[in-house]
């Protein structure tokens, strides 16, 4: 059985009625990426169970979104009431980034899901990076096409030495850039992974975790499998589910 990667759902209204959803390109790169079998948590909130959740999971990738983290969960104000929130996906992820992290679940997460990781584990962020002096603009153009807006947008250098740079085997490579929001003050116990070229965190993981984890702002799930250093990160986290599924006792397994 490959392993059980869950992806925590963002909340949409579609016509009238309320969905948990999951993006196509995230769910396909839990497949063929990682080569796992990807599961969509429900964004439940305080109704989560964590513990049945967690027992039954190898791995969780945090997803992409266009909503943002509130503000509120690293002591800021909303400054643009605008920009779409999710206070469910809020209430679901941050709790179990932090109960994942602990046990040793493996993570990947991208850009909302970077973001995410931050916050949960005591960072806070740019809620406009293109209003910082130094940074550039990270957005993408809403009026160009899908394949130009998730084209490359620039270079990102990678820590030598360190995990990303370790999986990717090179000292920079090419990335999109779809993020308004941004890493301010990067949380304790996380390492920086890879830079922009203006200094802006585009990847880190958590020094000192028992398991996998790696956050990246950019979307490497992005026609996957035609980006190979995509599919290296991705090979790895899927390795990390399977290592990690070895260890779990039999009876946490989920039934054959």
């Amino acid at each position: 059985m490959r392993p059980i990667v869950f992806v925590p759902a963002c909340t949409r209204d579609f016509g009238e009625h309320p969905y948990h959803a999951a993006q196509h390109k995230y769910v396909d790169a839990v497949v063929i990426g990682a080569d796992c079998a990807p599961l969509i948590l429900p964004s439940l909130g305080e109704a989560l169970d964590l513990e049945t959740m967690l027992a039954l999971c190898d791995g969780i990738m945090l997803t992409g979104s266009a909503s943002n983290v509130h503000p509120s969960y690293y002591s800021q104000e909303l400054l643009d009431p605008s920009l779409p929130q999710d206070p469910a996906r809020d209430q679901t992820t941050l709790p179990l980034i932090r109960a994942a992290v602990k046990r040793g679940i493996p993570i990947i997460a991208i850009c909302r899901g970077f973001q995410e990781m931050n916050v949960a584990l005591g960072g806070s962020l740019h809620q406009a990076v293109q209003a910082v002096p130094g940074h550039f603009d990270h957005r993408e153009n809403p009026e160009l096409g899908m394949d130009e807006q998730y084209g490359d947008a620039h270079k990102i250098q990678l820590v030598q030495g360190g995990m990303l740079h370790q999986i990717i085997g090179l000292p920079e490579i090419p990335v999109n850039s779809l993020h308004g929001q941004g890493v301010n003050e990067l949380a304790r116990g996380l390492v920086v992974e890879a830079t922009a070229e203006d200094g802006l965190v585009e990847a880190f993981s958590v020094s000192g975790a028992p398991g996998f984890t790696l956050a990246v702002q950019w979307h490497p799930e992005w026609r996957i499998a035609h980006n190979p250093h995509s599919m290296k990160m991705f090979g790895a986290f899927g390795n990390a589910c399977r290592a990690y599924r070895s260890t779990r006792p039999a009876t946490s397994r989920t039934p054959s």
